[in-house]
């Protein structure tokens, strides 16, 4: 074989690092089960969608159409969310300082090495992809379904888990990532496509083609959201590219003209660039030491950092003590949660400032407040479930757990602890929604400071109107409660997970599945009643943070059976809210005592594995 041909197949089909990485993932049966469940979601959204009556072959054809776009947009969903639990396991286990050391003493090159790592991860992804390509074929049987529509989906779902797999290994080529970064990462690609979005739809108003068409045109940040790019390549009758040569910025023309070409070569230049750096900064890693960060020495942190340090108190609990300061300590724990809550106050106070200046409208201030605050309450539950998911199964892998074991510390005391210090290290996030909410809600209550437009919006309702407050003063207080309700339970349910789970991405994921599951039907329910049954569907609006928010921000669409009487509708989203909180208590309290049971039980089981 010519040596060019043997190179190119040591970085990719014969790559020891891929062929390791895919190797082993095979034989694992949460990845069996992973695939089939995936596979099975997506039969049972195209049947759904093809389901209904006799009809022509002109009605088939749509109800063809319309499944395959709910199909696409389901597969570039369930992929944004996937990908990061696959590629979790790079900057975790890649990450550690003894797996690069072992790494950097092969005669693998550096290329090889940061190739093998991303497409040997990416493989369980494009398997995910190509299983699904029978159902997208089949939807052509049907009509109405263009082989382009299914090249472009499948395009678009590929690159989204190109950058986003590119993206963790770049973090564990860098090592300053590390297992508490899992979380973040998660995190960080869930705001980008909720604030892309938002973005999105406040630029769209100024892109309205024709009066009641309900046409728009694409924006800039078409190009830069998968979901946006996907409507713009199906639902081009609705949401419409710019015509060549009419774009509003020249040099970006073809961000507007062709957004679902442009994501993906957006998508593969980054990826490109990214892997170019890995592969120059892979062997500098080699050479560092054990030193004191520059943040630590200049904060007087860490081991060395003085010499001494003057003995700490740890409390009642110390399991609660360790848990805060063991996550306290990077600099996403000392800075990161404090600049959210800061930036929540910044954009409240801009969201304010605009609309006092008459620069956004009461219905895009509204808008606003949805994206931005539930993506801050996503962001929480996710940065809940993801620390709490690896509490017990990040000390099973190091070993820290035989020690503890070994102490005095009974399972009661050592799960109440848990959940003690991570709500403590999750205190300043929990307060950014309250935060962001509650510089609209003081707004509101001052009367918009003298706003030309106020702060009162009248809406239809049935054959009336009705005129209420751009926002429910009470709701950033009802906001918080219940979120923190939610939160205690989604860090119980990680907890549990993370107990009776040997690694942590496979604690990681079946949290996000479960709460993720549990959180749709509530969800859905909760929207169903508020839709449906007066007072008792307001209150039935305290099941889910998000559905609280858009209760509290446009309780007419939200709850509107229950606007005959705003006032009992307003006590009926209290009183559920306490409701809501004793219930989720009392199920924290079950699953500690069921925990606190079953622990010696389960730790003995799993002893000694990782």
């Amino acid at each position: 074989m010519p040596p060019i041909l043997v190179w190119l197949s040591n970085l990719l089909p014969t790559n020891p690092i891929a062929v390791r990485i895919v190797a082993g993932g095979s034989r694992r049966t949460q990845h069996l089960l992973l695939r089939s469940g995936y596979l099975a979601l997506m039969i049972a959204i195209l049947l759904i969608g093809l389901l209904g009556g006799e009809g022509s072959m002109k009605q088939l054809a749509t109800r063809g159409a319309g499944a395959f776009s709910v199909v696409s947009f389901g597969q570039v969903a369930l992929i944004c969310v996937l990908t990061p639990i696959f590629m979790a396991g790079a900057i975790v286990q890649e990450a550690s300082p003894r797996t690069w050391d072992i790494l950097l003493t092969t005669p693998l090159s550096n290329l090889q090495i940061v190739l093998g790592n991303i497409f040997g991860r990416l493989f369980f992804i494009i398997a995910l992809l190509l299983s699904t390509f029978p159902l997208f074929v089949l939807t052509q049987f049907f009509g109405g379904v263009p082989g382009e529509a299914i090249f472009t989906s499948y395009a678009i779902a590929a690159s989204s888990a190109l950058i986003v797999a590119t993206t963790a290994v770049t973090l564990s080529v860098t090592r300053s990532a590390g297992k508490r970064a899992v979380f973040v990462f998660y995190a960080a690609v869930v705001m980008y496509l909720f604030a892309t979005y938002a973005a999105d739809a406040y630029a769209r108003q100024g892109a309205v083609i024709g009066i009641g068409t309900g046409a728009t045109q694409t924006t800039i940040f078409t190009a830069f959201n998968p979901f946006l790019a996907l409507e713009s390549a199906l639902s081009s009758t609705n949401y419409v590219p710019y015509a060549p040569g009419t774009a509003p910025f020249t040099p970006f023309a073809p961000l507007y003209e062709t957004p679902a070409r442009s994501f993906c070569l957006i998508c593969i230049a980054a990826s490109v660039a990214m892997v170019v750096w890995s592969t120059m900064r892979l062997r500098v890693i080699g050479t560092r030491g054990p030193r004191v960060s520059w943040w630590r020495a200049l904060l007087g942190t860490g081991a060395g950092a003085r010499g001494t340090r003057e003995s700490r108190r740890v409390g009642s609990n110390p399991i609660a003590w360790r848990e805060n300061m063991l996550r306290s300590q990077s600099v996403a724990g000392m800075f990161g949660r404090w600049l959210f809550l800061g930036l929540g106050a910044c954009v409240g106070l801009v969201v304010c400032g605009l609309h006092h200046q008459g620069t956004i409208s009461s219905s895009d201030l509204r808008l606003a407040l949805l994206g931005i605050v539930g993506a801050e309450i996503a962001v929480v539950l996710l940065t809940a479930v993801s620390v709490s998911a690896t509490a017990v199964s990040r000390e099973r892998e190091d070993g820290t757990l035989d020690i503890l074991l070994t102490t005095p510390i009974q399972p009661g005391p050592y799960l109440a602890g848990k959940l003690r210090g991570i709500v403590q290290f999750l205190v300043p996030m929990l307060l950014v929604p309250f935060v962001t909410l509650g510089t609209v809600s003081l707004y509101v209550l001052f009367g918009g400071f003298g706003a030309a437009q106020g702060v009162m919006v009248t809406e239809p309702f049935l054959t009336a109107t009705v005129t209420g407050p751009l926002v429910l003063p009470e709701g950033a207080l009802l906001v918080l409660v219940n979120l923190v309700a939610v939160t205690a339970f989604a860090i119980m349910v990680g907890l549990q997970w993370s107990l009776r789970t040997k690694g942590t991405i496979g604690s990681v994921m079946a949290a996000i599945g479960v709460l993720g599951l549990l959180g749709i039907v509530l969800g859905t329910c909760a929207t169903a009643l508020g839709a449906s049954v007066p007072y008792v569907g307001a209150a039935a609006a305290a099941a889910s943070p998000l559905n609280m928010l858009f209760a509290t921000v446009t309780p007419v669409t939200s709850v509107e059976e229950s606007m005959n009487d705003p006032v009992a509708m307003r006590t009926s989203l209290a009183v559920g809210t306490v409701v809501a909180c004793v219930l989720y208590g009392v199920a924290c309290f079950l699953m500690h005592a069921s925990m606190k049971r079953g622990f010696m039980m389960v730790v003995r089981r799993l002893a000694g594995t990782s």
